[in-house]
Order: structure tokens, then C-alpha cells, then sequence
């Protein structure tokens, strides 16, 4: 299984997810945690499992229901964002199942490092 980490390491507020990483590869060896930037290709994997920062969310919590991934509004085509895109390489059959493991903006490294723990080990549970 691969899960594929989104975050930026310069900004405070987006790095939690990829900060997360050694911890994460010691909880689950049998897991690959990739670093993953969206502007490059979308990897083929199904589901298609990442973690992300999400703003104003309160802890971690998984999301699979990409009807419910609000976008932002786009004035032209540097607009576009990971929700756009997901939702895009979706309808083009590219993306058969999207998993979101959301982690909140302003929650601490051991929380954050506790939830994902959490939701990745129900994840396991369920899929087998």
C-alpha cells in the first residue's frame, strides 16, 4: 500500500503532514509514505490515498466523498486546486476511489501523529 503525502516544509502551516512522515514509516513499515506535489502526474493507484493539510478542520479525519470537497473559487488556471483536480482526473475515469486522510492546520505534531495512527489502522482494518 502507498500513501501519498502533500504538504509544503517551508510553510509552518502546511508541513505537519510531510514533518509526520518518519513516524508514520516506523508505525506502518509495510506502508510507503511518498511525498507526492500535485502538479506532477497523478500515480495510478486505487484508491488513491493521500494526506493533506485541510484549514479549519479540528483534528484528522478521513474523507472519501469527493461531492463534498468544496472548491475554490477559480479566476484562471493558477487557481486550480487539489480538490479541482482530484475531482477532475476523477470524471476523466482516472481516478477510480480517492481517500483524503485530512489533518487539521493548527493541531500539534503528537495529535496530529496520533489521529493518522488512528484513522490508517481502521483504513487497514477495513480494507483487508
Amino acid at each position: 500500500m502507498k500513501i501519498y503525502v502533500l504538504g509544503n516544509p517551508l510553510l509552518e502551516e502546511d508541513s505537519l503532514p510531510i514533518r509526520l512522515i518518519p513516524k508514520l514509516k516506523s508505525f506502518f513499515p509495510n506502508i510507503t509514505f511518498v511525498e507526492f506535489d500535485p502538479t506532477e502526474d497523478f500515480p495510478k493507484e486505487n484508491p488513491f490515498i493521500l494526506i493533506d493539510t485541510i484549514e479549519g478542520l479540528e483534528g484528522v479525519k478521513l474523507f472519501e466523498d469527493m461531492d463534498k470537497i468544496q472548491l475554490s473559487p477559480n479566476y484562471s488556471v493558477h487557481d486550480f486546486d487539489l480538490g479541482f483536480q482530484l475531482k477532475l482526473m476523477q470524471k476523466l475515469g482516472k481516478l477510480k476511489q480517492v481517500i483524503i486522510l485530512g489533518v487539521g492546520s493548527n493541531i500539534s505534531e503528537e495529535e496530529g501523529a496520533r489521529g493518522l495512527i488512528k484513522v490508517i489502522s481502521n483504513l487497514l482494518l477495513r480494507n483487508g
